[in-house]
């Protein structure tokens, strides 16, 4: 039998994975973009971070408007609010 690593354990680690929050950062080759306080589900042990569909998807679309910008630096922070508002 092969093992399977449990939702709320860590696939890397075995750590337990918790609610939090994290950096999302991109090199984009002329500049960089910023998101700080990202929601995400991160790994208690190792610090491994995964984002949902919805908050990627808003995500993106920062990368995205930075790139169309030619912006060298973007920092900017995601609050859960503004990712339901978009998404509803």
């Amino acid at each position: 039998m092969g093992s399977k690593a449990l939702p709320d354990k860590c696939p890397l680690c075995g750590g337990t994975k918790k609610a939090g929050k994290t950096t999302f950062t991109v090199d984009l080759g002329f500049g960089v973009v910023v998101v700080r306080d990202v929601p995400a589900t991160v790994c208690s042990q190792c610090g491994m971070d995964w984002i949902e569909d919805r908050i990627a998807s808003r995500l993106e679309k920062i990368v995205n408007d930075a790139r169309q910008k030619h912006l060298t630096v973007e920092v900017t922070t995601l609050s859960e609010a503004e990712v339901i508002s978009e998404v509803v």
